[in-house]
């Protein structure tokens, strides 16, 4: 009988002891919090950084702590290049990058990054919130295993130089400075100019030594980046509509429960719709604002700009084909 006494109490404190550590465990499991990386090339003064940190909290609320995201701005985890390969590799959790990069792995995508491909804001806003884009979205996915979450307007880019440029012909030869991507050389090597890739971060230096002559961006961007202390002229070229797409690495995505993946994608794309409305906001008081600092900001006449291009829009440089442009170019008309 004492054998067996002794046999009961010592179950008990077994059970008891696997029981608290079985709870210890489960406690555990509910307060461990995966920490992700948020990579982006651009400044902290911009609005992709203010609405990734604004994102960051809403993530981390939304999913009871399970997740935090830590941002990365301005280069600080690599060129677009890399944090794009990051992406893949799990090294890096989310980024935001341009089409045209996103097109290195996938190539329609690229399409929205593409010279007068839109007619306009509204016009890219239309294929923003279209099935066409969920298409493609859908097809680099199925190509990477990266998931776009959401599109974020990034302004109508416009070349500064230190002369005037007012026809295709004021372009030939200038040296431009271009991000390293074929769509990005497209519209210089259509006005006969010569595109010349330089990493983001070390485009003003090249400016300020002359290394190249000239850059392209949006205002904000060249508001940001200080490019304006460099160049004389912000010439309203508007050649590229563009957009930065926030992207979720595949390593990320495959390990989220359906719950928290509908959790990012509605975080993301809520602070797309803000960056969209900051930025394009900025696109209106910024003209004033150069000409303030005593930058000669020349509006141009684009039609002719536009017609050295569109030959180019389903040539050899084109990533999609003829079809999916006859979609887009049909949005919003």
């Amino acid at each position: 009988m004492g054998n067996t006494h002794t046999s009961s109490k010592l179950l008990n404190r077994w059970a008891s002891t696997a029981l608290l550590l079985a709870g210890i465990t489960v406690c555990g499991m509910v307060q461990a919090q995966e920490t992700l990386k948020f990579a982006h090339v651009y400044e902290a003064s911009t609005p992709y950084q203010k609405w990734a940190l604004w994102a960051a909290d809403e993530i981390e609320k939304r999913t009871d702590g399970r997740y935090s995201v830590e941002v990365y701005p301005a280069s600080s985890l690599g060129k677009e290049a890399d944090i794009n390969e990051a992406l893949s590799l799990g090294t890096v959790d989310l980024i935001y990058t341009g089409n045209q990069f996103a097109a290195r792995s996938y190539g329609p995508i690229g399409i929205a990054g593409a010279p007068y491909m839109f007619r306009d804001f509204d016009h890219w806003q239309a294929y923003a919130d279209s099935d066409l884009f969920k298409e493609i979205a859908k097809g680099y996915e199925d190509a990477t295993g990266n998931v776009p979450l959401a599109m974020n307007y990034y302004g109508k880019r416009h070349v500064t130089s230190n002369k005037p440029i007012n026809t295709p012909e004021d372009m030939q030869g200038l040296k431009i400075r271009t991000p390293n991507a074929p769509l990005y050389m497209l519209f210089p090597e259509a006005v006969g100019a010569n595109p010349t890739p330089i990493a983001f971060a070390e485009v003003y230096l090249a400016l300020q030594q002359g290394v190249v002559d000239a850059q392209e961006n949006p205002l904000l961007t060249i508001k940001a980046k200080k490019f304006y202390e460099t160049q004389d002229y912000i010439n309203l070229t508007g050649h590229i509509t563009d957009s930065l797409i926030t992207i979720a690495g595949g390593p990320l995505w495959n390990r989220l429960s359906d719950e928290d993946k509908q959790i990012f994608r509605d975080v993301y794309t809520e602070a797309g719709e803000k960056i969209t409305q900051d930025v394009r906001q900025s696109e209106k008081d910024l003209v004033a604002w150069f000409e303030d600092q005593g930058v000669t900001v020349n509006k141009v006449d684009t039609e002719p700009f536009r017609e050295a291009v569109i030959p180019y829009l389903n040539g050899d440089s084109a990533t999609w084909d003829k079809a999916t442009y006859d979609r887009l170019q049909a949005l919003g008309q």
